[in-house]
């Protein structure tokens, strides 16, 4: 569907849903180009990529080794069926995954999103349970402030309100834990110290709802579209001791902190918690074409290879999944990854990041500053009944100034692409600084 509507040159939203307008490219919020950390817009203004594009671009953008993988691969191969049939660009890409995935994960289910991801693995979890004759297994459980993407399994076991509220009552049989954000935590750097026992909670909703009723919890192990919610020094693993005792499944929803934002290949190495199931996309093809992937256990998927081998295993997939042209995509990008040793150039300017990012501390409205990896919250105090008014604010002050960064409410939020340098960072923070000085 388009609506012809005009389209604002104050930037007075984060995205379009309707996309008509005749005078579009005179627009300056429009990109026409990118390169390496950099955006050049409609008006030929440079603007430093404080976000990795949507938290996706980890190796920068337009980087050569991927361009020519998807000229060469849709010149060869374009498109071949997913169903009964299969192709060897996406069994290389599958076994390079799991090359980099935490010991233990096994096999690749591909998607086209990271909403899709979540959706697949939603329905693998009770379809999981539902072939060891444990059919009761069908309630799901997320978290508060937890973001899994905007189909409807996802919203319901997502717990950002907005994204909610619009859509009726969404799946039944879903129960959240609660967040993790703590105010006992401010100004933590790396992992807070408090909130551990929140994971507890998953007991107290055992007991309401019993074990046996019960599939899957599914949560970000950092939680990034609500804020970059870290999780307490202890926390992912009592989640991982009390789904075990039960007999639960435990997903990662590694849509943002997989393929080396945290200076590892996923954010389970980096806590060492190894969860049942982990989605992905985003970083998986750079954000170059849409992919994703869910990851699973041996476990998880031999269960559903006990039939003869003329049945269906899974009545589940997509027209799409492991597009010759995406596998050729994510091929390159985790050379690229490699060759250029992204991961490690993550975890070795976590510590500069860290010390850049708090820097900012005692900035005009600054009331929270949160970091891990290559990640960045600051959290700014709201304008009482004027509720994302400041930090949006601050987000175009900060485009106008020629650096992008993303704002979740009254948080400015930062993923960098891993090929920033010392001296980008520097600029990225310092314009920060300057746009923090000037808000009301």
């Amino acid at each position: 569907m388009a609506l012809d509507r005009k389209v604002p040159n104050d930037l007075d939203a984060f995205w379009m849903p309707f996309t008509a307008n005749r005078q579009f490219k005179k627009n300056p919020r429009m990109f026409v180009a990118a390169r390496d950390m950099h955006y050049t817009t409609a008006d030929g203004r440079q603007v430093l990529d404080g976000t990795a594009g949507l938290w996706c671009c980890n190796a920068g953008h337009c980087r050569p080794r991927i361009t020519e993988a998807i000229q060469k691969q849709a010149a060869e191969l374009d498109y071949a069926p997913a169903f009964q049939m299969g192709h060897p660009v996406a069994f290389e890409l599958a076994n390079r995954i799991i090359d980099i995935a935490p010991k233990g994960i096994e096999h690749v289910f591909y998607t086209n999103s990271g909403s899709e991801s979540v959706e697949t693995a939603l329905k693998i979890a009770i379809a999981y349970h539902r072939a060891r004759g444990e059919g009761t297994r069908t309630r799901l459980i997320g978290r508060e402030r937890g973001y899994h993407g905007v189909n409807f399994g996802g919203i319901s076991v997502g717990g950002i309100v907005n994204n909610r509220k619009f859509f009726g009552s969404l799946l039944t049989g879903v129960d959240h834990l609660p967040h993790t954000h703590l105010a006992e935590n401010a100004f933590s750097k790396g992992q807070p110290e408090h909130g551990a026992t929140l994971a507890d909670d998953l007991e107290r909703i055992v007991a309401l709802h019993g074990a046996e009723t019960i599939a899957a919890v599914i949560v970000e192990p950092m939680a990034g579209s609500t804020g970059v919610l870290l999780p307490p020094k202890g926390y992912l693993e009592r989640l991982r001791a009390i789904t075990k005792k039960h007999g639960i499944l435990l997903i990662f929803d590694e849509v943002i902190t997989g393929f080396g934002r945290l200076g590892s290949a996923f954010a389970a190495q980096h806590f060492d918690v190894l969860p049942d199931m982990m989605t992905t996309a985003k970083g998986l093809t750079n954000g170059v074409i849409p992919m994703g992937a869910v990851l699973t256990t041996a476990a998880v998927h031999d269960a559903f290879m006990q039939g003869p081998e003329h049945l269906i295993e899974l009545f589940h997939g997509y027209t799409y999944s492991g597009n010759p042209i995406a596998a050729a995509c994510g091929i390159a990008t985790l050379e690229t990854y490699k060759e250029e040793g992204l991961f490690d150039r993550a975890r070795e300017l976590e510590g500069y990041w860290q010390d850049a990012l708090h820097s900012l501390k005692g900035a005009r409205h600054v009331i929270d500053i949160r970091n891990m990896g290559l990640i960045g919250a600051v959290e700014l105090e709201g304008i009482p009944g004027e509720p994302t008014k400041r930090a949006f604010t601050a987000f175009l002050k900060a485009y106008e100034k020629g650096i992008l960064i993303r704002t979740t409410g009254d948080i400015i939020a930062m993923s960098p692409p891993l090929i920033i340098s010392r001296a980008q960072i520097d600029q990225l923070i310092g314009t920060l600084a300057e746009v923090l000085g000037s808000l009301d």
